[in-house]
């Protein structure tokens, strides 16, 4: 293997429903960028934070026209690889499965109960076939960065939970959501999954910072989530969730030390090389550019 990461930053940033504006990058340049898996959610903007470089996508395109369930999450992840970022931060909004966990707060996700099912979920399918581990499917270091990153900029937030990925788009019934907090989940929400699987297998450190919007459906005494309620409170925490960016960009070491995910192919792949497709292998030129024969 080779095409090594290096030794710099290069953050991307998937921004979900109240982000389409981006996130105030500098030097800003928005660009189309094609993907060998179909189309992606839109342009990518391609900028800086102070001397960090960002890339900035959509997540629902603009003017919000792509619901969770028909975003192709895997042509995503293979334009952010191709813009050449080192890391991805998602941005959601999550809806609370905990009373401590109240609209207005955010969580840093580090796991996931996957309930997708009409989703592509990998790159990688007959004639090169691979299976990454996903015990631990956030990166702790990117992760904790965001949190000191979301403290800096006044806002609260909870340094783990569990993300409950649901297909929608419709919410959650009330015996749904019960039922999700008696699994051991915190948040649920429609986007995380397969966006954490799929950063895995392109070998790119990912973590989830969420928006906590509402109180889903699990509150009897309550009305059921309202979208109203989640444009509102997301619009409050817009400017800080770009505030937090700027602290991050300014928290992150000279020089990005290489972490074990940039290597998450190794030993995964149980394909011999002598038998790879070769037209599987040349739509992982990007996400699997370690796969790539030397020339």
């Amino acid at each position: 293997m080779h095409a090594e990461k290096p030794p710099f930053w290069h953050i991307g940033v998937i921004g979900g429903s109240g982000l389409a504006g981006g996130i105030g990058l500098e030097d800003a340049q928005e660009i189309a960028v094609a993907s060998a898996f179909g189309e992606p959610s839109g342009l990518v903007t391609m900028g800086r934070i102070g001397t960090v470089r960002f890339t900035f996508l959509p997540r629902h395109g603009a003017g919000h026209t792509v619901p969770p369930h028909a975003i192709n999450y895997r042509a995503n992840i293979d334009v952010l690889k191709r813009c050449g970022v080192s890391d991805v931060l998602a941005i959601c909004a999550v809806g609370s499965l905990r009373e401590e966990l109240a609209p207005g707060s955010f969580v840093a996700a580090d796991q996931f109960i996957d309930r997708t099912t009409a989703r592509e979920g990998s790159f990688f399918d007959s004639g090169v076939v691979a299976h990454v581990s996903l015990a631990d499917p956030v990166c702790p270091r990117l992760s904790a960065l965001t949190v000191e990153a979301i403290r800096a900029a006044g806002g609260t937030i909870q340094e783990s939970g569990c993300y409950l990925a649901m297909e929608g788009p419709q919410f959650s019934t009330r015996a749904e959501s019960r039922m999700y907090r008696g699994w051991g989940a915190d948040v649920i929400g429609m986007t995380g999954m397969p966006e954490a699987r799929l950063a895995r297998e392109a070998e790119l450190p990912y973590a989830l910072l969420g928006m906590v919007t509402d109180y889903d459906a699990w509150r009897d005494d309550e009305a059921g989530v309202a979208v109203s309620d989640i444009l509102a409170v997301m619009q409050a925490n817009v400017a800080k969730v770009r505030e937090s960016l700027r602290a991050l960009a300014e928290a992150l070491p000279e020089h990005r030390d290489p972490s074990p995910i940039d290597r998450a192919l190794e030993g995964a792949v149980v394909t011999p090389p002598a038998a790879f497709d070769r037209d599987m292998l040349s739509r992982l030129d990007a996400v699997g550019a370690r796969l790539q024969p030397e020339d």
